[in-house]
């Protein structure tokens, strides 16, 4: 029994000699030392998003082409092709250094933003360290002084907004973890710093009612000796909460908690009158 060969179909054909004739000039253009011939490559590649081939080609033309006209293009699509291979740590670096050698280009906005943007996209989870996400914080903010006009204006307040609300959980977080290992000293500490810190939170109220919190416990598992004074300080911490938040839905637990201590907290003595 005889098999015929297989005939593929004339476009997977046409398909496949064109990849190979096209794998075939890229590798030769990449081996040559023909810059012109790189540049409009790497343009052409970076057009049609093959942003890794084209990647390759301008790691060989940018120190070529620096202080000549080509240069300014070559180097802002450098770093956007790194921006749009999601390597952020090259992207920002690529977009500064744009923006400190052509100020005056039509670019110069659109590169300081994506700059930004990208150490934005570095910053990682609330729950890891959140140096990245402080270096974001100072590039947003350094492009809305120098850019106040810009239509990107509103989208880089969002994520400045985002990445401030991130070291907020964070440090709110923090102040939750020494109240549940029940180091009181140190969450009341960290909560009230907190509170100094970030006046406009959302975890405000509940960093005010953990505060108080600690103390109430801080008060009621303290030596004999400490525990009336330790009461009364948290008791101002109540006070303190129920002034701000006494229509929320932590007040009737914080009530409670508070009636608590004026069950425990002893009478003052007054001086007898004569």
């Amino acid at each position: 029994m005889f098999f015929k060969p297989m005939r593929l179909p004339l476009f997977i054909l046409v398909c496949f000699t064109i990849l190979l004739s096209s794998c075939s000039q890229y590798q030769q253009v990449l081996r040559k030392d023909d810059m012109g011939k790189k540049y409009a490559f790497a343009d052409s590649l970076y057009r049609i998003g093959k942003y890794k081939k084209g990647l390759k080609l301008m790691e060989q033309l940018v120190p070529a082409y620096r202080g000549k006209p080509q240069g300014e293009k070559l180097m802002f699509i450098y770093a956007n092709t790194y921006y749009n291979l999601e390597d952020y740590y090259l992207a920002g670096y690529q977009f500064e250094r744009f923006t400190q050698a052509y100020p005056q280009s039509d670019s110069v906005e659109v590169a300081a933003f994506k700059s930004a943007k990208s150490f934005y996209q570095l910053s990682p989870r609330y729950s890891l360290d959140q140096k990245d996400t402080d270096k974001g914080l100072e590039k947003l903010q350094e492009f809305i002084n120098q850019y106040p006009n810009s239509d990107k204006r509103a989208e880089a307040n969002t994520l400045v907004a985002e990445l401030r609300n991130k070291l907020e959980k964070k440090q709110f977080e923090v102040a939750k973890q020494y109240l549940r290992v029940e180091d009181y000293k140190a969450a009341i500490g960290a909560f009230d710093n907190f509170i100094t810190d970030n006046p406009g939170s959302i975890y405000r109220k509940d960093a005010f009612y953990g505060r108080f919190l600690a103390a109430y416990k801080l008060a009621i598992n303290s030596i004999p000796v400490l525990v009336q004074e330790r009461l009364r300080t948290a008791k101002v911490y109540y006070n303190n909460f129920i002034k701000y938040y006494k229509d929320t839905d932590l007040a009737p637990e914080a009530m409670e908690i508070n009636q608590d201590i004026e069950n425990r907290l002893e009478p003052v003595e007054t001086e007898p009158t004569t």
